[in-house]
């Protein structure tokens, strides 16, 4: 079994255990998502490896991450993670990427990202709920964030945090690679 096929495995299975640990109908998802009902119809039975927006939109829907989402069984209090069960959810042909380190659900979900956008690369996302805050830091080259449509440079050795409850992205417009690091605090009781 691929790894992908692993993730669509663990995705359906854990899609399904908590829409019904909700108590969420097909539909109440969908509605909650702004996804299609037969999109998590093909998600639960293993038919689609949905795209990371759609992913997240179904986790914020059910108030888990998205590492959750992937995975639900918790182990003991110390999680170790090795760099080949991170998770990559989007990457390009040019050689960006986001890799989803670790996450943690107390008090709310919590998550680690890496990632790497090449020259020319962006990758935007849709508002998340309120009161979530995105923490940042640039370990080489230069990033352009883009928060409410206002552009920010960060350059290598430079953090910032924004509340993400509006439309954001990341944009590499410099001739090196950008490499950062990501963490995502989510509130309770999306």
């Amino acid at each position: 079994m691929t790894d992908l096929d692993q993730l669509t495995q663990s995705l359906a299975r854990n899609l399904k255990h908590w829409r019904t640990e909700r108590g969420y109908t097909l539909d109440a998802l969908a509605a909650r998502a702004g996804v299609s009902r037969g999109m998590i119809i093909q998600i639960e039975q293993a038919r689609t490896n949905p795209s990371v927006g759609t992913t997240v939109k179904i986790a914020d829907a059910l108030g888990v991450s998205i590492t959750t989402l992937l995975d639900y069984e918790q182990g003991p209090q110390v999680r170790i993670v090795p760099p080949d069960e991170a998770v990559r959810l989007w990457s390009t042909g040019a050689g960006s990427y986001t890799t989803l380190l670790v996450g943690a659900e107390a008090p709310g979900p919590f998550e680690m990202w890496d990632w790497r956008l090449m020259p020319g690369d962006r990758s935007a996302s849709d508002p998340h709920p309120p009161g979530t805050v995105e923490l940042i830091h640039v370990r080489s080259g230069t990033l352009t964030l883009v928060v409410d449509g206002e552009e920010y440079t960060v350059a290598a050795g430079v953090s910032a945090t924004f509340e993400a409850k509006v439309a954001h992205g990341y944009r590499n417009d410099g001739t090196d690679p950008v490499e950062m690091t990501m963490s995502v605090s989510i509130p309770l009781g999306r």
